[in-house]
């Protein structure tokens, strides 16, 4: 229980890595804020907290839109009084080859996956600037630092996390104790490929099921350690591959 009485606000928390996570962290002893678009799905993950002894609340909240994202931060607040971690993982990825034109699709990647981060931070940092304590969890990926065809945007938007990471730590850590940490997945075994609609993507891609893929369990344990190290320690990154991949 080493998160105990902690207050967390997760983002996607309504499945993979973000569920997991929030999971994680209620079973170490958080009180969980869980935050993403679907209310009737962050119930259901409510429940299954609650079964196993932990505690939650729900904040319906699109991460685009700032009224919501500050609505989720003062639901926070009203009923637990403070904020000590957030963990960014609210995120899209449908891939597409540039030449095929996928704008929308672009523009949505970097208002959930950067722009969405941006505003998550701006509702909390005034309650851990004023706290001089926080940790900001941040999930980037792989593919942030190692580009492929048909990942151009979506590997745009990743590698802008990690830069946004490394430039939130220089800035918050030294004056307000806020620990910055940056996660970046390989492979992980959850839907995020199901919004792929880029038809000659899809066809090119070789995506069997042998392929190795980490589990969003690992991830949210790797989210668990670096939170619970002492203060002394921030975790700047965490990259992590599936065993079995280059």
């Amino acid at each position: 229980m080493k998160l105990k009485n902690k207050v967390a606000i997760v983002t996607g928390a309504s499945e993979g890595i973000g569920k997991a996570t929030a999971k994680a962290l209620a079973e170490a002893g958080a009180r969980v804020v869980l935050a993403a678009r679907h209310a009737d799905d962050l119930e259901e993950v409510k429940k299954e907290i609650e079964a196993n002894g932990g505690e939650a609340i729900v904040a319906a909240t699109d991460v685009t839109d700032l009224n919501q994202v500050e609505a989720m931060a003062q639901i926070a607040l009203d009923t637990y009084g403070t904020i000590d971690i957030l963990v960014n993982d609210a995120g899209l990825m449908p891939l597409s080859y540039m030449k095929n034109r996928h704008l929308d699709e672009w523009e949505k990647m970097v208002d959930v996956n950067l722009k969405g981060i941006l505003k998550t931070v701006y509702a909390v940092l005034p309650t851990m600037t004023k706290n001089k304590s926080g940790h900001i969890v941040n999930m980037a990926s792989i593919d942030g630092r190692v580009m492929y065809r048909g990942g151009a945007v979506y590997g745009a938007t990743k590698a802008a996390v990690i830069a946004l990471s490394e430039g939130l730590r220089m800035e918050l850590s030294p004056d307000f104790n806020i620990r910055i940490t940056t996660i970046e997945p390989g492979t992980v075994n959850t839907d995020l490929r199901e919004a792929v609609t880029d038809k000659e993507l899809l066809n090119d891609m070789d995506w069997g099921k042998d392929e190795p893929k980490l589990e969003p369990e690992d991830i949210a344990n790797s989210i668990i350690y670096a939170l619970t190290l002492p203060n002394r320690a921030n975790v700047n990154e965490i990259l992590l591959k599936p065993s079995g991949k280059q």
